[in-house]
């Protein structure tokens, strides 16, 4: 997607969004005035947006070789970087509802997993003061870290259902009867969500089955062969972390404020949403067999 065609498709939402959202702020007493800002709320979404579709890896950079150096007359009224880091924090409830606009159609195929996100160097745990009392110490297959875990739901086209971000240290079963809340169908998840007690809970509330494979220790079961299939191709979620991770920038240990950690990630996955090509499975129903086989 250009520069252009983010820019309208934003400014487009921000027409419907924007009047509800200030009315609430002045209601709420959050905003006591009603006032334009040199850039509009269209101009600086699409700027935070872009940054994650750029090959820049600094925002800073970004800004002031990229945008001010080259994107003048796209965005006439441009402040002065240290004016935009604070205006920043502003765009968060609409990049969250934009993001939210942008969540695909459960189709009954969905797949869950966690991100990791960590926000500074382990050697700097004990120092760390940006995000003391939000981040927490959490252990992954690949070691400890210190941050956040987003959990996510993508359908088998690749596309985000639904996200929460949690604490480091919280299990990714936790999460999960209120991820399933927009789901149905099957779900497949990889030996972290082992769990009789949530496998019997999605059913009963949502009549969603929990899929996941077998650790070494646990009795063989019988299971449906499209649902073999599809457990192999739980890769897919893993390829869509690795886009955000790498892509899109959603992780980096440079934030000075939970406020811009939070712009960060959202403008990384709908920068991500609005990519033209996403990891998709192209399943055609008609080959799924339903054969029961040794898992």
């Amino acid at each position: 997607m250009s520069l252009v065609e983010l820019f309208c498709h934003i400014d487009d939402f921000c027409q419907t969004f924007h009047p509800n959202w200030e009315y609430q702020l002045l209601a709420s007493g959050a905003k006591t005035r009603r006032r334009a800002g040199q850039l509009s709320l269209s101009e600086r979404m699409t700027i935070v947006i872009h940054f994650h579709q750029s090959n820049y890896r600094t925002f800073k950079t970004y800004y002031q070789e990229h945008v001010q150096g080259y994107l003048g007359s796209e965005f006439p009224n441009l402040v002065s970087y240290e004016r935009f880091v604070a205006l920043r924090p502003r765009t968060i409830g609409p990049l969250s509802a934009y993001l939210h606009s942008l969540f695909g159609q459960c189709s009954g195929i969905a797949f869950v997993d966690s991100i990791p996100l960590a926000v500074c160097h382990n050697r700097r745990i004990l120092r760390h003061r940006v995000f003391e009392g939000w981040a927490a110490l959490g252990k992954t297959f690949m070691g400890w870290f210190y941050g956040f875990k987003l959990h996510l739901v993508v359908n088998d086209r690749g596309e985000l259902l639904v996200i929460q971000l949690t604490a480091g240290n919280y299990d990714n079963r936790r999460p999960v009867p209120t991820l399933a809340k927009q789901l149905w169908g099957k779900l497949f998840g990889d030996k972290g969500y082992i769990s009789k007690k949530l496998m019997d809970q999605l059913w009963q509330d949502y009549e969603i089955r929990l899929i996941t494979g077998l650790c070494k220790n646990m009795k063989n079961r019988l299971i449906q062969m499209e649902d073999k299939v599809l457990l192999c191709k739980r890769t897919i979620i893993e390829t869509i972390i690795d886009q955000l991770k790498n892509i899109s920038q959603i992780q980096h240990t440079r934030h000075r404020s939970p406020a811009n950690f939070v712009v960060n990630l959202l403008a990384g996955l709908i920068a991500y949403a609005h990519q033209p090509k996403k990891p998709s499975l192209h399943l055609a129903p008609s080959a799924l067999v339903p054969v029961l086989i040794h898992n």
